[in-house]
């Protein structure tokens, strides 16, 4: 295995391993977290404050290096243009995880439960994905 997949597959264990102590696998717990008018619970407030300051310390100091450990550059977004495609995919993206209680990274890593929902969630997903490749691959294909 490449250094690069390997990278890869090291982090991804990491980050799964991270949702899964923080509590972000589990449904009822992030639902809890997005009811700030109801039960709300602020544990994963944390969370997220630790990823920021993760990011915030971190980022920079990266940024600093030539180029990455295992890639030939990095890849950074440079775009910065706000349509509506971006608009209503971030709105379903949260209608999403507000009502099932998962995004795609936790649904992932919660499929090592074979747990019901995880399962029905990725099913989804994946059928969701295949689905909107398809559209584009047919608007590309008129365009």
């Amino acid at each position: 295995m490449r250094q690069q997949q390997l990278s890869a597959l090291v982090c991804g264990l990491l980050f799964a391993i991270g949702l899964g102590v923080s509590g972000m696998t589990q449904p009822q717990k992030v639902i809890g977290f997005l009811n700030i008018f109801g039960a709300w619970d602020p544990s994963l407030l944390f969370v997220m404050v630790g990823g920021v300051l993760v990011y915030g310390l971190g980022y920079p100091w990266v940024k600093k290096a030539p180029k990455p450990l295992f890639a030939p550059q990095f890849l950074v977004p440079t775009s910065r243009h706000i349509d509506k495609r971006l608009l209503v995919g971030a709105a379903l993206f949260g209608i999403g995880w507000g009502i099932a209680g998962f995004c795609p990274g936790p649904a992932l890593a919660s499929l090592v439960t074979l747990g019901r929902a995880p399962l029905i969630f990725g099913i989804f997903m994946i059928l969701t994905v295949l689905i909107f490749e398809r559209i584009q691959n047919k608007k590309e294909r008129v365009s």
